[in-house]
């Protein structure tokens, strides 16, 4: 209870923030908080299973329509793990605008969400929680609306094998979700996935951004060569990076938190031989290899940005970021 009152007090996440949480007070306490968890990804599924094993919520997960992952769902009925146990959800292969869903979680990346924003936006749903990696969030918040959406950033090690199975890996070495509001921060770690606020939710993923795609392309390379990165393309995804730092400060912008200023500041072989030394960890860059598409995304986003910034900025060291055409 302590906790209710605590986040009633933060007059800084606004009437709507504390309407929201009242309701969920207000319910039964044998009515589960319904949710609806927006990709059935590694994350997704991750995120659906502890929030639907918890015992305080209905989990809804979406799944692309047509997809392998919506018809393991559907034989399943269930999210299951690698060591057979289940959370039972309910699937769907889209979102009902008319559902009153308490929290609707978006785990998509960033090149799929726009074909999901109408629906989203048409949802009558009380707060959309949006938990993947972006360049432009205030363009989600002014779309979906500031009062009811929220972002994040997982720190979830999750993977499913080929029959769907999931295999989740969470707070591993201390590591917690990032979210921005803490009524998010409560449920997350009510239904244990450990979880921190972070004040500002839209800055930081705005600055995250080119370390994604550094890290996502890097891991590429590794994996393309086997054993890790050569430095020359280490080099060349460093300068890109550094790019982008140089983008979002020409936008009016600081780099945040200090630490990607001072990548920033550095001498181009220090981000360098950062990106060269971790392509050569195989549990790294087998795991961010597979963001791919994301990276590619990010990146042209990003490159765009720089051709219409009023400052010169080099767009296409950001474009040499991203994995070759063959890489897959």
């Amino acid at each position: 209870m302590a906790k209710i009152f605590q986040t009633i007090a933060y007059g800084s996440y606004g009437e709507k923030a504390i309407r929201w949480l009242l309701s969920l007070l207000k319910k039964p306490m044998s009515t589960p908080i319904n949710i609806a968890v927006v990709g059935a990804g590694n994350i997704g599924s991750a995120f659906a299973y502890q929030l639907a094993t918890a015992g305080k919520c209905h989990v809804t997960v979406i799944a692309r329509p047509g997809s392998d992952r919506l018809n393991q769902l559907r034989r399943d009925d269930a999210i299951v793990k690698d060591s057979g146990e289940r959370a039972k959800v309910t699937v769907c292969d889209r979102i009902d605008p008319a559902t009153a869903f308490d929290l609707v979680i978006v785990t998509v990346p960033v090149q799929q969400l726009d074909v999901l924003l109408p629906a989203l936006r048409d949802s009558v749903a009380t707060s959309m929680l949006f938990m993947c990696n972006q360049f432009e969030p205030k363009r989600l918040r002014d779309q979906i609306g500031a009062a009811r959406c929220d972002f994040g950033m997982p720190f979830v090690q999750a993977s499913l094998d080929a029959d769907g199975r999931l295999h989740a890996v969470i707070g591993a070495g201390g590591q917690k979700t990032k979210l921005g509001r803490q009524r998010c921060v409560d449920l997350f770690n009510s239904a244990g996935l450990p979880a921190m606020i972070e004040p500002d939710m839209l800055l930081w993923l705005r600055c995250h951004a080119p370390m994604c795609v550094a890290f996502e392309s890097v891991s590429v390379a590794g994996m393309r060569r086997g054993g890790g990165a050569s430095w020359q393309e280490a080099s060349t995804i460093a300068l890109g990076m550094q790019t982008c730092f140089a983008l979002i400060r020409a936008g009016g912008e600081p780099l945040y938190p200090a630490g990607k200023a001072r990548l920033a500041a550095s001498p181009r072989w220090v981000p360098a031989a950062m990106l060269w030394t971790i392509s050569r960890i195989p549990s790294f860059r087998t795991l961010l290899a597979q963001g791919i598409n994301e990276c590619r995304a990010l990146a042209d986003i990003m490159a765009q940005f720089a051709k219409q910034s009023a400052q010169h900025i080099d767009a296409a060291s950001i474009t040499a970021m991203k994995p070759g055409a063959g890489d897959r």
